[in-house]
């Protein structure tokens, strides 16, 4: 057992964050493709709302993955190490990315594109499934609990740079070359990029230490047996309270970065370019405030500050058609920056939040499964069941309003139930 000083926790912030920001970069990426192409290119024989929906079902693919790769990448985290399983989840998620950019598209091979476009999309979902649990524990594990939510909020901030990097990457792809130029090998591009990223992020994580109280937890009593079964002999309510809090967070957030954008590409008649900016404008934004509302946790709990977001975006749900709705570009713009600012109020503070929720014996797999749980049943079906009822209302967004709200409503009965955490020492949680 290896008992040198941990790493000073900038680096192990800065590791983190930068490897986070290249793994959702591939996950990103792959929503933006979604929206924007890969009805044409791998679903071409179904009218292009059907192969938008189709497109999205294989995106949801990718959410359905990542429960199963929370569970396994948990038990590695929970057992050998936070920092090995890390690594692991990097190399899946950009050879995974790395090769979606080299598929056969329909005019190729026919159904074994999407087949293996699928197949792929669910690989990229496990390792995304493990990363967050890993990034966040390196961080949230170390240090003074009174600037926890803060540090751990910078792990979070990764997202907004990804989504910055692949939407920004598509844009300018398709920006530089003609259309045909890029449905033909344009939009390959930025998936064989990845691997480039995968590097750079594999350079910083080799360098980090494995997490202090894991170390001190395994030094104690050996590790579980099976972490899956003692997290949910021991804290199941806290699992279901997590997977709550995660609903709105995670629908949200893929209800601005890709739904919006075929929304406003076919409904709305909006140019791609402007939409693709908007998202960039809103990453931006985004990028600002995550930190900000995790600072702002550690003064006043976790539980105002999400709150706050969630009661926030169930508000704005309609106004967000309204603005879009203009069609002009500094609306449709303001509309995607504020409604990702009140998604930072929640996503802000949740890394320190959901991390304080379990101990440290079974931290890894408690997060990843509370926190991977709700994707497959928000943020993955999201763009799919809101493109599902703007077929059945005809086009009127107010179905998709309703949906939303809806889901901010549960997040906001699970907070609620869930107990106040900002003041609480990992090293003494059970």
């Amino acid at each position: 057992m290896s008992h040198a000083p941990p790493a000073p926790v900038a680096r192990v912030v800065a590791a983190s964050f930068v490897g986070t920001a290249i793994e959702w970069y591939d996950f990103f990426l792959y929503g933006t493709a979604a929206a924007l192409v890969f009805n044409t290119l791998f679903f071409p024989t179904v009218d292009p709302v059907a192969g938008t929906m189709a497109a999205f079902g294989t995106y949801a693919v990718g959410f359905v993955a990542r429960p199963f790769g929370g569970v396994v990448f948990g038990h590695w985290g929970d057992r050998v190490g936070r920092k090995s399983a890390l690594v692991a989840t990097l190399v899946i998620v950009g050879l995974s990315t790395f090769a979606i950019g080299l598929l056969p598209t329909y005019a190729t091979a026919g159904v074994l594109a999407p087949a293996l476009l699928v197949a792929l999309r669910f690989v990229q979902g496990l390792g995304v499934g493990g990363e967050w649990g890993g990034a966040v524990l390196m961080v949230a594990e170390r240090g003074d609990p009174r600037w926890r939510g803060f540090a751990a909020s910078w792990v979070q901030a990764g997202a907004p740079v990804g989504l910055l990097l692949a939407t920004g990457a598509f844009g300018l792809a398709s920006s530089l070359l003609p259309a045909a130029d890029f449905l033909a090998w344009g939009w390959r591009v930025p998936f064989l990029l990845g691997v480039v990223l995968t590097g750079v992020g594999l350079f910083l994580r080799l360098k980090v230490l494995e997490s202090p109280l894991f170390e001190k937890a395994l030094a104690d009593a050996p590790a579980p047996g099976l972490p899956l079964a003692e997290v949910l002999r021991t804290h199941p309510r806290n699992v279901l309270l997590a997977m709550g809090a995660r609903v709105a967070e995670n629908g949200f957030y893929y209800f601005f970065t890709v739904f919006a954008l075929s929304y406003g590409t076919q409904y709305v008649g909006l140019p791609r370019p402007l939409l693709l900016n908007g998202v960039l404008v809103a990453a931006i934004a985004h990028l600002v405030a995550t930190p900000l509302f995790g600072a702002l946790s550690d003064r006043v709990g976790r539980k105002p500050v999400y709150l706050g977001g969630a009661l926030f975006l169930a508000a704005f749900a309609f106004p967000f058609f309204q603005m879009v709705g203009t069609g002009e570009r500094e609306w449709v713009w303001l509309a995607l920056a504020v409604g990702m600012v009140g998604h930072a109020a929640m996503y802000g503070p949740q890394a320190a939040f959901l991390s304080e929720l379990f101990g440290t014996r079974v931290r890894y797999t408690g997060a990843s499964l509370g926190y991977q749980l709700a994707a497959p049943l928000s943020g993955g079906v999201a763009p799919l069941v809101a493109a599902a009822l703007l077929v059945w209302s005809g086009g009127d967004p107010w179905p998709v309003g309703v949906y939303l709200v809806a889901m901010a409503m549960v997040t906001v009965v699970a907070v609620l139930l869930a107990a106040e955490t900002h003041r609480r020492d990992l090293d003494d949680a059970c």
